[in-house]
């Protein structure tokens, strides 16, 4: 038995099985490659889901981390910390939010997200406001709220019951939404920018637009769940600059701590001031050490040319998929925005996925039909045209 087979086969001896494990196990990575215990290399075209916004082993991170860690790692979130000030400065002044939370996950941003937009409603118009609109093929999140605003759990009825007054439209439409929206009932409406999960497609900018006037007119708090398509992943900083339409709420993650767990939850006054002391709360949330690399992170994506690079890159890419649809007839499809793309081809995505990894090219599946390239925001260009050639080549490959 090989090391990597033994390691893979005694580690789900212990572990509980969440997901179908991989035939190899990664040992390290820098850059936009990561290596495998047999010393195979990857081209990174999954960082973790679109976590990895940094790439691998980068250098002003891996910095900040190896000086914060032994200096403060833990405090009670009552205290303040420089970090947590300076992280909560930075995201407030770059995202346009007046007042951040910190968590540590995605579904931890959307639960504080959905527990502020409630507490607001209840104080603002009473205690029917507690409806939530949702959208079919969405994705928030695995804990019990996140989930209770993700279609796909109606189909894992053995969790029931889930939050009850969630309400349902289409994506992409605005009369769907309008027919299920109350003044008096309705509390939130929660959208991704991108739908992630659902197959890495885009919203269609007037469509959150509409959201944005029908909330305003019918005085409801908009989310916007950026945790996949936040933090430069769609070619801005922010996911709702690609759109021209602010929330009152966004939730955070992924991206942001680029590996490293944190996330957050970013509202404007009139409804982050509805969390007060003792409604709401973390543990691990804002630790100096998360604080720090968040920090890290923001600072990068700041700096000049950061955003042209991934613009670029996107650019490149798009391009290269839409050579090889034309010229192979093998990809039926190309979804997405920024470095968020899907790719849809004649290949069960399973398939498709197993021959990229044996020509060392690492991405995930959306959607169940659809290939899901999410590199790191540090790629450049050369980086994504040796990732082309092989997704091409793949494709010639397979019958």
């Amino acid at each position: 038995m090989s090391d990597a087979k033994q390691i893979i086969e005694e580690s789900f001896e212990h572990l509980v099985k969440t997901y179908a494990p991989q035939p190899v196990v990664m040992d390290y990575g820098d850059g936009v490659y990561v290596w495998d215990t047999d010393g195979k290399k990857y081209i990174d075209f999954a960082a973790g889901i679109a976590v990895a916004s940094l790439g691998h082993n980068y250098p002003p991170l891996m910095k900040t981390i190896t000086e914060q860690a032994p200096r403060l790692m833990a405090v009670q979130a009552s205290y303040a910390t420089k970090e947590k000030h300076k992280a909560a400065k930075l995201l407030s002044e770059t995202t346009g939010f007046d007042l951040i939370y910190f968590s540590n996950s995605g579904t931890e941003s959307v639960e504080a997200s959905l527990k502020c937009a409630r507490k607001w409603a209840y104080d603002e118009k009473g205690e029917q406001a507690n409806e939530i609109i949702a959208f079919r093929n969405s994705f928030h999140g695995r804990t019990y709220g996140a989930a209770s605003v993700t279609e796909k759990f109606h189909s894992q009825p053995f969790f029931s019951p889930y939050l009850g007054g969630i309400k349902w439209a289409n994506f992409n439409d605005l009369e769907s939404v309008k027919a299920v929206a109350d003044a008096n009932k309705t509390a939130a409406i929660i959208v991704e920018p991108v739908q992630g999960e659902g197959g890495l497609t885009p919203a269609e900018p007037d469509f959150l637009k509409g959201l944005r006037k029908l909330c305003d007119d019918l005085n409801i708090c908009l989310i916007f769940d950026e945790v996949q398509a936040g933090f430069g992943r769609l070619g801005e900083y922010n996911a709702y600059d690609a759109f021209g339409v602010k929330p009152d709420i966004a939730a955070w993650a992924k991206g942001m701590g680029s590996g490293f767990p944190v996330g957050a939850m970013g509202a404007v006054e009139k409804f982050g001031k509805a969390i007060t002391v003792g409604t709401h709360g973390t543990t691990y949330g804002g630790n100096p050490l998360a604080c720090a690399v968040c920090a890290t992170v923001v600072e990068e994506m700041q700096k000049p040319g950061f955003m042209d690079n991934v613009r670029a890159v996107s650019k490149v890419l798009y391009d290269g998929l839409e050579e090889i649809k034309r010229n192979s007839n093998k990809i039926t499809e190309i979804k997405g925005k920024g470095l968020m793309i899907g790719v849809k081809t004649v290949f069960p995505p399973k398939d498709l996925l197993s021959a990229l990894q044996a020509n060392g090219f690492m991405a995930t599946m959306a959607g169940g039909d659809t290939l899901r390239l999410t590199p790191p925001l540090v790629m450049n260009e050369d980086e994504a045209r040796e990732g082309l050639n092989i997704l091409k080549a793949t494709l010639e490959e397979m019958e």
